[in-house]
């Protein structure tokens, strides 16, 4: 038994079947999907949105993890949990009052999660730790997959792993980009509970 939380990335699947991506997720023993909601303007390119959670959100009961990276995260909040999300995680960087944004997400009885980019540093979330259910640390640039993992940013697991103990919270840390069979025990060891994959998990080649 995994002492983490596998969550493949659609973002990774073949956008032609994705029931099919859903069938594979759930038969690795999967707990969460990873569902990867780009604007255009957050990031470059548009992935999918709340037509396609929505569409998915009948064919399996595994926790919908939806990553917003978008701008003005909070006009997406209301819409993406009538789809059918279960955490919903915005970008610090996408947001000017993220205290608001993540009382929204809880008004509506969701997970809360927030994410930061590789450069932006653990101190600048530290005052919403108490308020989060997750935390998301980038270890790529967000809004492409395939990429390869900094190492650099793994170390901002091992400081949220230090804060939450220090202040005995209770959030999840997760960690996005790059992990695949020869990185993912680093990430493990840094105390991620979450691994966010997709190239590698439907490659066949991380589990």
């Amino acid at each position: 038994m995994n002492n983490y939380i596998l969550a493949p990335s659609l973002l990774s699947a073949d956008f032609s079947d994705l029931k099919s991506a859903v069938k594979m997720i759930e038969a690795k023993n999967a707990q969460f999907i990873h569902i990867d909601v780009m604007d255009g303007s957050f990031v470059p390119e548009i992935s999918y949105g709340q037509p396609v959670v929505r569409s998915l959100r009948p064919l399996t009961e595994l926790i919908f993890d939806v990553h917003l990276m978008v701008d003005n995260p909070e006009r997406q909040i209301e819409s993406f949990a009538q789809a059918g999300a279960d955490y919903i995680t915005f970008h610090l960087e996408s947001s000017s009052d993220c205290a608001s944004v993540i009382d929204k997400i809880h008004a509506l009885n969701k997970k809360a999660g927030i994410s930061i980019k590789p450069k932006t540093s653990v101190d600048k979330i530290e005052n919403y730790l108490s308020k989060v259910d997750l935390v998301l640390v980038m270890t790529v640039e967000p809004g492409y997959g395939g990429q390869k993992i900094i190492p650099e940013c793994v170390e901002k697991v091992s400081e949220l792993v230090e804060l939450r103990r220090k202040h005995n919270l209770n959030f999840k840390i997760s960690v996005d980009g790059g992990v695949n069979e020869n990185t993912i025990q680093s990430v493990i060891d840094a105390g991620a509970d979450v691994i966010v994959s997709g190239s590698a998990f439907f490659a066949g080649r991380l589990s």
